[in-house]
């Protein structure tokens, strides 16, 4: 597998997703259900994780049987976001693109890991030539935000909400950096500049998310609905998708992504300079007293 661990020669290799916090399913024909599975953390992406997730994928991609692929989460959240206690590097593991060099000191090899493992593997799930549909429940936090925004479709649990709070880091966003094509450029501002999430109402206001669905239904009306997309022939398929990301590539998102990406590394260069360190260390804070905030206020006033 493309994500495997170098040099591991183990027979187990084909439960390395699993292992890697994601596995693998085929719920009805036609259709293939990719679930991260790290629920204790929030299902926070660790390297580990989105090499298995590429993997996963790539066997959905290659087999000629699916037609549509489901992205879904285990747990209380879709996704908390990216690992901050990971310890690894992509050197770790079998290269997918062709940004070698993260192991190099300084600017050069902190973009050569994120140009590999966020922005590189983003935009190469993106253009997979298969309906790819998230479904979504809980919180979706700034690095969650990446792996729904590459799926065509999004169906959303009416808990779901959706934040991007990473600018307290000191940088501009997530590395996809979607925003303004997802939810508009005044609304993708506020939600930079505030760190507040969106729900999934508003987010379907917005046309970034397909539908919302009662919670305990989620499941069920994702499959349901992937279930009807795959009883059309694969080529009308691929070719339908093929034209509508023709017409955003046409738009400019490829550039934009590419542009938003600079500023990124700009960000984590500075942070570097002034805080020895790729973040302000002082976003941590401010996240958790506004994530705190957020939970006093939702709680209903006492007599």
């Amino acid at each position: 597998m493309t994500g495997s661990k170098k040099n591991d020669s183990s027979p187990a290799s084909a439960q390395a997703a699993t292992e890697g916090g994601v596995r693998y399913e085929t719920p009805v024909e036609g259709v293939a259900r990719v679930v991260l599975a790290r629920p204790e953390q929030r299902n926070a992406q660790d390297l580990a994780l989105l090499y298995a997730l590429n993997d996963a994928f790539d066997r959905a991609a290659q087999d000629d049987d699916i037609r549509v692929i489901v992205l879904a989460a285990d747990g209380p959240h879709f996704s908390s976001g990216h690992d901050l206690q990971e310890k690894s590097s992509p050197s770790d593991f079998d290269l997918v693109g062709t940004w070698g060099g993260s192991s190099l000191p300084g600017a050069e090899g902190y973009m050569a890991k994120e140009q590999e493992v966020y922005l590189g593997f983003c935009w190469r799930w993106r253009n997979i030539p298969k309906p790819m549909i998230a479904q979504v429940h809980g919180k979706t936090i700034a690095g969650g935000l990446m792996l729904i925004w590459v799926c065509d479709l999004i169906v959303a649990s009416e808990d779901a909400t959706f934040s991007d709070p990473v600018v307290a880091f000191g940088v501009n966003g997530v590395e996809y950096f979607a925003h303004p094509w997802e939810v508009g450029a005044r609304k993708a501002k506020e939600m930079l500049f505030t760190g507040e999430p969106i729900d999934a109402r508003e987010a379907h206001l917005r046309g970034m998310v397909n539908r919302v669905v009662a919670k305990e239904t989620l499941a069920s009306d994702t499959l349901t609905l992937a279930s009807q997309i795959a009883q059309r022939p694969s080529m009308g398929l691929k070719l339908a998708k093929m034209s509508v990301n023709q017409t955003q590539d046409a738009q400019g998102l490829w550039s934009s992504l590419q542009a938003a990406m600079s500023l990124q590394q700009l960000g984590h260069s500075h942070n570097q300079q002034v805080h020895g360190m790729s973040v302000d260390p002082d976003g941590a804070r401010i996240i958790r007293e506004q994530a705190k905030a957020s939970r006093v206020s939702d709680k209903p006033d006492e007599e």
